[in-house]
């Protein structure tokens, strides 16, 4: 029977068929998809097919997993050689940045930004706890608005305490399957239960499946939605490593620089100290924002060269 992941301890997982039945279910051996080295064969959302092992119990073998339409990968935690699968088969992700208690930097916005073009995963900027802005911060948060949204980003600025926004993320969610992230400390589950107070949501619980306790400091749970759609609430991150991106790819996942690569006079420019580069004449005549080309340069610095 086909089911589809909705909850990950790393050697356990929670599936759901398309009649609503929940299944305690176990790897039958190893996978690797994708040919991915990841620290997670399995992702939540991912669509896999099941062997019962005893109905009684509701628990059941993961034999195989279907062919992923997408995922957000970042590097592992523990392994930095290794991919750590986010979650897969993803409509879209919802990244929930705070401009105070805590800031999230533009280069930690801006590297996921760059996850999610790599996977072809529309992304959504939001803003929360806007009842704590000052002037400063609504300064900030009006020059971040305009940069993102005239690249092609929706950009939202919400707030928990006042419900201001919170209705266009409700509309933004809808019969979609959504992953939402953000770092450490901007309250994601407190966001979710704003939006969706019967869903009481509890963090570091213990599972009752598996008994063991959640690893939340690295697996993700898809819940479904009262109106239609999933969300799938992936635990904060510090720091968002990219893997599989050479100083060659980097250009193509800022949306304002893909548009003109073209016009550069090398076809391998890296945007740096080429002459005749399309990219910095752009950045020269305020078409490209300083601060997106700045990221990219600092992002540009961290790839390591490739090995050949």
């Amino acid at each position: 029977m086909e089911a589809t992941i909705y909850k990950s301890t790393g050697s356990w997982y929670l599936a759901k068929t398309k009649e609503g039945k929940l299944w305690n279910a176990r790897a039958k051996g190893k996978f690797k998809i994708d040919n991915i080295s990841s620290t997670n064969p399995i992702a939540v959302g991912d669509k896999v097919t099941l062997d019962i092992e005893n109905e009684g119990e509701n628990s059941a073998i993961i034999t195989t997993i279907h062919d992923r339409r997408n995922y957000i990968i970042r590097q592992s935690p523990h392994n930095k050689r290794y991919h750590h699968i986010i979650s897969a088969n993803l409509d879209q992700v919802l990244l929930i940045a705070t401009l105070r208690e805590p800031r999230t930097s533009q280069g930690f916005l801006d590297r996921f930004l760059v996850a999610s073009e790599m996977y072809a995963v529309p992304a959504i900027l939001v803003f929360n706890k806007a009842d704590l802005y000052k002037s400063k911060e609504m300064d900030l948060f009006g020059r971040w608005k305009e940069m993102y949204s005239e690249i092609g980003y929706t950009v939202l600025l919400t707030s928990t305490k006042t419900g201001q926004g919170m209705q266009e993320v409700l509309e933004c969610l809808q019969h979609k399957v959504t992953m939402l992230s953000g770092h450490s400390g901007v309250g994601k589950s407190s966001f979710i239960n704003a939006l969706f107070p019967d869903m009481n949501l509890r963090t570091n619980e213990v599972s009752d499946w598996s008994g063991k306790g959640m690893h939340t400091t690295t697996f993700a749970e898809m819940f479904d939605l009262p109106n239609g759609g999933q969300i799938i609430d992936t635990p904060g991150v510090r720091e968002f490593g990219l893997m599989d991106v050479t100083p060659w790819d980097l250009s193509h996942y800022f949306p304002e620089m893909r548009a003109i690569l073209g016009n550069c006079q090398f076809n391998n420019c890296r945007h740096l100290e080429e002459p005749g580069c399309a990219v910095k004449q752009a950045v020269i005549e305020g078409l490209i924002t300083e601060d997106r080309y700045v990221s990219y340069v600092n992002i540009m610095e961290t790839l390591p060269e490739p090995s050949y």
